[in-house]
């Protein structure tokens, strides 16, 4: 069926309530815009691949370092009732997701839609933005404006951090960044584009980035937009839309790793919009939150030191369920360990694997629904077989589920405040 689209008002929170609960079905974790299709005023090929493979085809160089030792992962939930969600953090403008510098100072950067990021320093949210670009960013779609922020391995060293925002020619932009003399204040005039990557309309932009284990940054990019991927940019290897990427940015503007799978920036495809994707601190492995179209929203796992090549099934698949069209013979696609269906929610925000200092917590990976304000617990048991349970029923509009460097969670509720896992 197609979405249900609606255009999200940022001034009167009255509006936004009724708008949130209209746009909800089948929406990505702000609500949808009207589906005006846009030309694409920039151009970028990524280099073509050299061929289509399976993962099991691929050679990879994906050796991550030893993990640091973490107490061990649980092997049942906790009672949920036992632990709440504290307030950390209010009066924001759609907080859309938070992340630390990994400098042991324990701040929250906390990126808000519009085009600010905002400090918690663990007392009080800091006046001055951390780096205001509304100027250049772009929400006349409800998916875009400020979309993700890493902080570089080396950031004590050297400063530099990486945004993700669409811009003004409502393309998805990554760019580096470097903090100022002031740690609580970016560099002005320190930014330089590495990548820009049209898109044909305003909704499924992803935008997440984040480092991997390895040292290089990982993308998330969602189909193009519209509804159904009528462009079929998921299965296609000759663009970056639909796409998790892998670029090492230790070169300008960046180079393509040797281990990556088609000789360009692509790692994994068959993607519709990937909202929040993490890697568990403690083995490396991957989670990706993958929103559903009319049916199934999904989260996909992928093991630490998997070749490159995965390919998530959509538009063939919708979750593990057929969506359109026969894929090839021999295509491998792999299946969601986890879904639900729409009858428990319209959009799935990932999503972290706790690491922190709650033992009864350690390794569930914890995500939510946008639209419900449902929170489960993911557990991959000894014996292999994943658990999946509903732990928390929320009056929230959940962006994402993410963690400090200490491996806190926090839940980021888009309506403007930020809350943390604690005991009760």
């Amino acid at each position: 069926m197609p979405e249900v689209r609606v255009k999200l008002s940022f001034m009167i929170v009255s509006t936004l309530l009724a708008l949130l609960v209209l746009g909800a079905c089948s929406a990505p974790p702000a609500p949808f815009t009207t589906e005006t299709q846009l030309p694409a005023t920039l151009t970028y090929t990524p280099q073509p691949p050299t061929e289509t493979i399976s993962p099991q085809q691929t050679a990879s160089d994906t050796a991550t370092p030893e993990p640091t030792p973490t107490p061990p992962d649980v092997t049942t939930f906790p009672d949920p009732n036992g632990y709440t969600w504290t307030e950390v953090v209010s009066g924001l403008t759609l907080p859309i997701g938070l992340t630390s510098a990994g400098d042991g100072s324990g701040r929250l950067f906390i990126l808000e839609q519009p085009g600010r990021i905002l400090i918690y320093d663990g007392q009080e949210l800091l006046a001055v933005p951390f780096l205001d670009i509304r100027d250049q960013v772009t929400t006349q779609g409800s998916e875009q404006g400020l979309l993700g922020l890493a902080f570089h391995p080396e950031y004590v060293e050297n400063g530099t951090f990486f945004v993700s925002y669409t811009d003004k020619s409502d393309a998805n932009v990554i760019s580096r960044f470097q903090v100022s003399d002031d740690p609580n204040q970016a560099k002005e005039g320190s930014e330089s584009r590495l990548l820009t990557i049209p898109q044909p309309f305003r909704n499924h932009n992803g935008g997440q980035i984040l480092f991997g284990p390895e040292g290089y940054l990982w993308i998330a990019i969602g189909d193009g937009g519209s509804a159904g991927d009528p462009q079929g940019n998921g299965q296609k290897l000759d663009t970056l839309l639909g796409k998790l990427l892998r670029v090492d940015i230790n070169q300008e503007p960046y180079s393509i790793p040797e281990g990556n799978p088609f000789g360009n920036e692509i790692w994994a495809y068959g993607l519709r919009n990937p909202w929040r994707f993490t890697f568990d601190p403690a083995t490396n492995d991957l989670y990706i939150a993958d929103v559903g179209q009319a049916k199934w929203e999904e989260v996909n796992f992928l093991p630490a030191n998997t070749p490159g090549g995965s390919n998530f099934g959509w538009n063939f698949r919708e979750g593990a369920h057929e969506y359109k069209g026969t894929p090839p013979g021999n295509l491998i696609l792999i299946d969601p360990v986890a879904e639900y269906d729409h009858s428990q929610g319209c959009s799935v925000s990932g999503g972290a694997v706790y690491r922190g200092s709650l033992l009864e917590w350690q390794g569930i990976y914890l995500y939510g629904d946008f639209c419900s304000g449902r929170v489960w617990g993911l557990l991959n048991t000894p014996s292999g077989e994943w658990v999946n349970e509903t732990l928390y029923q929320l009056d929230s509009r959940i962006a994402a589920i993410d963690q400090d460097e200490f491996g806190e969670v926090y839940l980021v509720d888009i309506l403007g405040t930020i809350f943390k896992l604690t005991p009760q």
